[in-house]
């Protein structure tokens, strides 16, 4: 499998970047994860619209979920002038009806609810669901292919749930939105000392951390997560691709 690091900032994009989101591509499938600020435009520096082939959406916030509606116009646009009808498949829960609804634009998109606890598949990917620790209901990702596996946490606080759906991942794709010192000073995100605390207990091989704080010192998150997991970390940067290797 491959990753690429479309976004990598939460609650909104820094200039010229975008939000947490991820381009994962195996067997020529791609699959976009979380959709917010500035990824559309950031996901066309790597493969045009048409080629993607589907969207997970972890939950409705708006650093997830921004850039759903000129992604619909993208498809529309392109459909028109290659005269097409192709249906671009958007897969997110339906706890916020109204949300979920939108996700559904003519037949240029369709929304599929994803259910807590799911395992469906989606192209060569078995998808596999749980629900966070947030403010509103979100689900962590687990993707498993061709005996390789990428979890995303999406956004949550700690969860001792997470520990047994991400164990022996190969990537492990951490929150870290939060310094040490603000642990339980602000609901549903994980600091990077707990992000390393959850690859360890999870036996992850690697730790990517991302939906990046706009304040400190982003290489102290690096710091605290090798506090606690002694296998390799590292900060998610925009346009950086990952393999999943032997």
């Amino acid at each position: 499998m491959k990753l690429t690091a479309v976004g990598v900032w939460g609650g909104y994009p820094k200039v010229n970047s975008a939000t947490s989101a991820f381009l994962v591509e195996y067997n020529g499938f791609q699959l976009l994860f979380d959709c917010g600020s500035g990824v559309l435009a950031a996901l066309q520096n790597y493969i045009p619209v048409q080629q993607l082939d589907a969207v997970i959406v972890s939950h409705y916030h708006h650093d997830h979920i921004a850039d759903i509606g000129p992604l619909q116009y993208a498809k529309l646009i392109q459909n028109q002038l290659n005269g097409t009808e192709n249906t671009l498949p958007i897969y997110a829960h339906n706890r916020d009806k109204s949300a979920f609804k939108q996700l559904t634009f003519q037949q240029h998109t369709k929304g599929f609810a994803l259910e807590e606890d799911d395992c469906i598949k989606l192209g060569p990917f078995t998808v596999r669901t749980i629900k966070t620790n947030h403010p509103v209901f979100c689900l962590a990702i687990r993707l498993d292919a061709g005996g390789k596996s990428i979890a995303f946490t999406a956004d949550t606080e700690w969860s001792d749930a997470l520990i047994p759906f991400i164990k022996e991942a190969d990537f492990l794709v951490c929150e870290a939105n939060l310094y040490e010192g603000m642990e339980g000073n602000i609901p549903g995100h994980l600091s990077g000392r707990q992000a390393g605390m959850l690859a360890k207990r999870a036996n992850v091989k690697k730790l990517i951390l991302t939906h990046l704080p706009h304040f400190g010192d982003l290489h102290n998150l690096l710091a605290e997560a090798k506090t606690s997991f002694s296998g390799e970390v590292v900060l998610a940067e925009e346009g950086k691709v990952y393999e999943v290797t032997d």
